[in-house]
């Protein structure tokens, strides 16, 4: 996309009210380390470590809406019991006005998965798939109704749970022809005319295969299947995520027009249709045609699959990731502070190790590469943290550097040692340290332990210190000393 267009387009969607219907669940992971297996069966022991609760489905959908800037609200069943008062307080620390209509005959939707460095070994799940009915039903129609006024979208989202029922779904219907507010829908559901003329019904490429029976691999066989499904339904438009190949858009008395980016690093698939929805409908509720809300869904998304978990996205997300599209690839491991974190926390939540190291790096000779090189041998993924001019000018005295930073951090980034790039202007690194918190801390091999800055800090949190090998003959003064001679 043109960046000027996404920021745009992004500051539109701000505060634009839309109201998130359908099934709610409570996404439960619990982490550990597996060490062993058991004597018992062939099975894993894991070893529980950290668990973290998320809100998913339509709560999901509720949680990417706030989180791009939207006004959003929640419609949703859950039961009397204890995942349910966490679906309520997940809610309210995402902003949400949630309208969480309890029922005593059903356990709140819970998935419960067990991870280990980055694998999921196991799922439970616990649910009651019967539809919703009685004062359930009608008290989740009376807040569809209530909150519906102002939303100019209604996003449907239906994982086969219970809480879309036929009445459901004709209220949604009612309340955006009364409103003018379109509906979306994401299901599960073998047809898709159960949800009428909704503006867009958003399937994967596999429920598409579901629901017309053809197959939906290559761009030929989707678009035939999306032939058949606007013929089968009375929906306007139809979009088909799929994965690594993109997106499909069909309209009525339009050609298929196909969506793709470069596949992105993917560490978590979980969520990643909530994150197309809510992306997808808020640009529409916001004015965007289907064209572009088609383009920022698939962005979104792209961003989503790189973090763990259900997860969700915010609008700088967004621009950070279309500015990393349109640059060279090198240039896009050149980030910010704020960048490197949200790297880092990709990265540690699929079991990374990570490395930091720093300097100036003014003239990158052999020395150089060559320690970088080692360092990126005792991490998987190796930050470099470079003095901006005005640090390097403290440190060395004037005349220096001899390259500028952006010349000195793009030569870096295109070695394939270097994970990521993080410029700092302030005398030492510290403040980086402290934020990517990395697991080895690595200096050339003229300095000593005592010198380096931060060893203390990431021995503190059970980090170690490396002291890479020092190449003679090679360093950046000797270089101008050479130079000046000639």
């Amino acid at each position: 996309m043109d960046l000027p267009a996404l920021q745009a387009r992004l500051e539109a969607m701000a505060g634009c009210p839309v109201l998130a219907v359908g099934d709610i669940m409570l996404d439960r992971f619990v982490g550990g380390a597996v060490t062993r297996v058991s004597a018992e069966a062939p099975t894993p022991i894991l070893a529980l470590g950290e668990e973290t609760s998320m809100l998913g489905a339509a709560g999901n959908v509720a949680h990417n809406l706030a989180a791009l800037g939207a006004r959003a609200r929640l419609a949703g069943v859950v039961g009397v019991d204890a995942a349910a008062a966490e679906v309520r307080a997940l809610s309210e620390k995402a902003g949400l006005q949630a309208g969480l209509i309890p029922d005593a005959s059903r356990p709140t939707t819970t998935k419960v998965r067990y991870v280990s460095a980055g694998q999921q070994l196991l799922r439970v799940d616990r649910e009651v798939l019967a539809p919703v009915a009685g004062a359930v039903e009608g008290a989740l129609i009376a807040t569809i109704d209530g909150f519906a006024g102002e939303a100019r979208a209604i996003l449907l989202s239906d994982y086969g749970k219970g809480a879309v029922t036929p009445r459901v779904v004709e209220a949604c219907r009612e309340a955006a022809q009364s409103t003018g507010a379109l509906l979306i829908v994401d299901s599960k559901a073998r047809h898709f005319h159960l949800y009428g003329e909704a503006d867009v019904v958003k399937p994967n490429a596999a429920e598409l295969a579901f629901a017309t029976g053809m197959p939906t691999a290559a761009d030929a066989e989707i678009e035939s299947a999306l032939a058949q499904a606007l013929e089968d339904n009375p929906c306007r438009a139809i979009l088909v995520t799929r994965a690594a190949k993109g997106m499909s858009l069909a309209e009525r008395g339009k050609s298929v027009r196909h969506f793709r980016r470069p596949p992105p690093e993917v560490f978590d698939t979980a969520g990643a249709g909530d994150t197309a929805l809510a992306a997808l409908g808020l640009a529409l509720a916001s004015g965007a045609s289907l064209e572009e809300a088609s383009e920022l869904a698939l962005i979104a998304s792209g961003v989503v699959v790189q973090k763990a978990g259900v997860a969700t996205v915010f609008a700088d997300e967004l621009l950070e990731a279309e500015l990393a599209a349109q640059l060279a690839p090198g240039e896009a491991k050149i980030v910010t502070s704020e960048g490197m974190v949200r790297a880092v926390t990709r990265w540690r939540a699929g079991g990374l190790r990570i490395g930091f190291t720093n300097g100036c790096f003014d003239i990158l000779h052999p020395g150089h590469v060559a320690y970088l090189n080692q360092a990126r041998t005792w991490c998987d993924r190796l930050i470099v943290g470079l003095n901006t001019d005005a640090s390097v000018r403290r440190a060395k005295g004037a005349g220096r550097p001899v390259n500028p930073l952006e010349a000195r951090a793009i030569v870096l980034a295109a070695l394939t040692c270097v994970d990521l790039v993080a410029p700092f202007d302030a005398p030492t690194p510290i403040t980086l340290i402290e934020a990517a918190h990395p697991d080895v801390l690595v200096k050339g091999g003229d300095y000593d332990l005592a010198g380096i800055v931060g060893a203390d800090l990431v021995k503190s949190w059970g980090g170690e210190v490396r002291i890479a090998d020092f190449i003679e003959g090679h360093s950046t003064t000797a270089t101008l000393a050479r130079v000046g001679r000639a």
